[in-house]
């Protein structure tokens, strides 16, 4: 009787420490989906936040030379200071989602946007594997040159198996992820790309960056991109032009 009283202990600790676990698994699976309620929510808050500050935006400070797409992550705290919003939505990184919430079109129409921080967590893996191999080496693992200063990696140098990737926020593909000549890295958007010049109407010419035919038709902003143009229907790295 004893001996089944302690396994019925033991049984009942084990489901509450099992149902522990999976609650915050389950609030998590909630937190990686983007949610169009809160961006809608967060451009609200934008728009009243420039109302009150006489056209300012509630961002963070960031570098001048910042790349477009991280360059004005907004910075809740100053909503929150205003009362403009009550919480930090739960998709954000603050607040334990897998998204930063940034702002495009900063100048002439702030648009909230989201960045996928699943792409920033794969290119920062990968940068700790070139960053030793760089230790012992002068060179970056170059690749097969795609174009004008781009490369492939070559992976086997840094121990990998295949090349590497990330999964695409727009079409769940796996998209490349290739090489400057200083070694910086970026993701590949021209599968994306491609698919968005035949499916969207668009005024875009050579010589002008179509990234933001991204951006403009999903939630979420290229990040880790370099420009891209459009020639021959096709899109191509903006330098090759």
């Amino acid at each position: 009787m004893k001996a089944t009283y302690i396994y019925l202990c033991i049984a009942i600790i084990f489901t509450i420490l099992l149902s522990g676990c999976l609650y915050p698994e389950s609030e998590k699976s909630k937190n990686q989906i983007p949610n169009e309620a809160q961006l809608d929510m967060m451009q609200s808050a934008v728009d009243t936040y420039q109302k009150q500050t006489q056209g300012l935006l509630p961002i963070k400070t960031k570098e001048q030379d910042t790349p477009i797409f991280r360059k004005y992550l907004i910075n809740f705290k100053k909503l929150l200071e205003r009362n403009i919003i009550s919480d930090i939505p739960g998709t954000a990184y603050e607040n334990g989602g897998i998204y930063q919430y940034t702002i495009i079109h900063a100048d002439k129409d702030p648009t909230v946007k989201l960045i996928d921080l699943r792409v920033t967590d794969a290119i920062r893996e990968l940068n700790i594997k070139l960053n030793m191999y760089r230790n012992e080496h002068l060179y970056p693992p170059f690749g097969k040159r795609i174009s004008e200063g781009v490369f492939k990696i070559d992976y086997e140098k840094l121990g990998l198996d295949t090349e590497p990737y990330v999964v695409s926020p727009y079409s769940h593909k796996n998209l490349p992820i290739v090489m400057d000549t200083e070694g910086n890295l970026y993701v590949d958007y021209r599968i994306d790309l491609t698919a968005a010049l035949k499916k969207y109407d668009h005024d875009y010419e050579e010589g002008e960056d179509i990234r933001y035919l991204l951006a403009e038709h999903s939630p979420f902003v290229p990040s880790y991109s370099l420009p891209y143009t459009i020639k021959n229907g096709e899109p191509v790295f903006l330098q090759d032009h």
